[in-house]
């Protein structure tokens, strides 16, 4: 039997589509290893978010030429975003891969795959359909947990980001088809899902008749077997409170709320084009908070945008201390190549980026500390994961507010279960508990 091996970079997007081409993959007779050097088919499924993942891609891409040079049965394939933006370039660049495979066109894999053993020639396709979203299987890696897409592309086109140029426009997934795949993965032992879209808050608006992210919300509560839904990613722009009293009311849905606002400053976020104002973007946490009992809430930094001054930043440390998130993900601005801002004037230096990150980080970790700290000597339940990462003797579960606990491992636990931990000590990204 022919073996396969997949390398995933970047999103949980990225990650369930390798699941939907590892299926189709075992339908065409191939199957799973471990080990790269054993394949006789490797795909790359890149991302191309940040021009540090496309370095580090065309490093594995360079690696693996001397595998190709031993076995010239080997085939090599480049999916994802990164296939998709640099579609002209990659055979000159990599002459030793075989297929380019664009952000559309996964269901191709298995027919380019027989091309390529056929003719022995380089294969391509990238076309991009905005008017149809394919149903595509998959096989979950994951024991209790599963990626559930319910819609591609994005509209925003946020001027540092490349994303709609390489998934294309927005695309939802008929709520009758998501409500089968979560019904199914309850019946298999999975409980907890993730809702994946690059905007989830935009689910239902190309339908054009009133569907929005609220109704699936609605349409998943209380099916078997289900006892977490999380979602990502949310943007600002399509969020409303219709949607947000869905959350509120769900059963299973999770307490957190990854909702990125990127800058503090009005001024920034028009020139990032991102179409909300901080105000608006104030008024939305506080109705969140209201409604969402318990919520633990996470956004996204950007520091050193264009023409970001002095003035801009400190809004943005004024914003962390007014909304208090429980954590912050922080990004230095770094130019991405045919996007708006990569051409910008009044480029801010770099180590004028790192000063302002190093302080924007200094405040979050330090209401991320106290916000944890609160939470000492309190009983959450989690789904047991695993073994920490570090050690085997150390195990760990998350909240629903998706809080790491850390705990000494237990035999009589199993991976999936569910049980109920006090935390007992706080420290700014973990927590240390005991199962009760």
């Amino acid at each position: 039997m022919k073996q396969y091996y997949i390398f995933t970079y970047g999103c949980q997007m990225n990650e369930s589509d390798s699941e939907r081409l590892a299926h189709q993959l075992e339908l065409a007779g191939y199957e799973g290893t471990d080990n790269f050097e054993e394949a006789d088919l490797i795909i790359l499924n890149t991302c191309c978010v940040r021009e540090t993942a496309e370095h580090k891609i065309y490093g594995r891409i360079g690696e693996l030429k001397h595998l190709k040079a031993k076995n010239k049965d080997l085939i090599i394939a480049i999916t994802g975003c990164m296939a998709q933006k640099n579609q002209a370039d990659m055979f000159k660049r990599a002459p030793h891969i075989d297929i380019v495979l664009g952000t559309h066109n996964l269901r191709h894999i298995n027919e380019m795959v027989a091309e390529v053993q056929r003719t022995h020639k380089h294969q391509i396709n990238i076309e991009m359909d905005n008017t149809v979203l394919h149903e595509l299987e998959a096989k979950p890696t994951g024991t209790f947990s599963a990626w559930v897409p319910i819609m591609n592309g994005c509209n925003k086109f946020c001027t540092y980001c490349i994303v709609p140029h390489v998934r294309g426009r927005e695309i939802s997934r008929p709520i009758e088809a998501i409500v089968e795949d979560v019904k199914k993965l309850g019946a298999t032992g999975h409980k907890e899902i993730t809702l994946l879209g690059q905007n989830v808050n935009s689910y239902g608006l190309d339908f054009k008749d009133g569907t929005h992210f609220g109704d699936l919300i609605d349409a998943l509560d209380g099916i078997p077997g289900i006892e977490r839904i999380r979602y990502m990613t949310s943007h600002p722009q399509d969020m409303n409170k219709d949607m947000i009293d869905a959350l509120g009311r769900s059963s299973n849905v999770v307490t957190q709320l990854h909702l990125p606002i990127q800058s503090g400053s009005n001024r920034i976020l028009q020139k990032m084009n991102r179409r909300y104002t901080v105000e608006h973007y104030k008024e939305l946490i506080d109705y969140c908070r209201e409604k969402i009992k318990g919520l633990t809430l996470t956004t996204d930094l950007i520091v050193g945008f264009p023409g970001e001054t002095e003035e801009d930043f400190q809004a943005t440390l004024q914003l962390l201390k007014d909304i208090r998130y429980d954590m912050a993900y922080t990004f230095i601005f770094s130019k991405r190549s045919g996007t708006p801002a990569a051409t910008m004037a009044d480029q801010v230096p770099e180590e004028v980026k790192r000063v302002r990150l190093q302080a924007l980080m200094d405040v979050q970790n330090e209401i991320s500390l106290e916000l944890n700290k609160a939470m000492e000597g309190e009983t959450y339940e989690i789904i047991v994961e695993g073994p920490s990462r570090n050690d085997e003797n150390v195990w760990f579960g998350r909240t629903s507010g998706n809080k790491m606990i850390l705990f000494p491992k237990d035999e009589s636990l199993s991976i999936g279960q569910t049980v109920k931990a006090r935390v007992d000590k706080a420290q700014t990204w973990i927590l240390y508990g005991t199962i009760v």
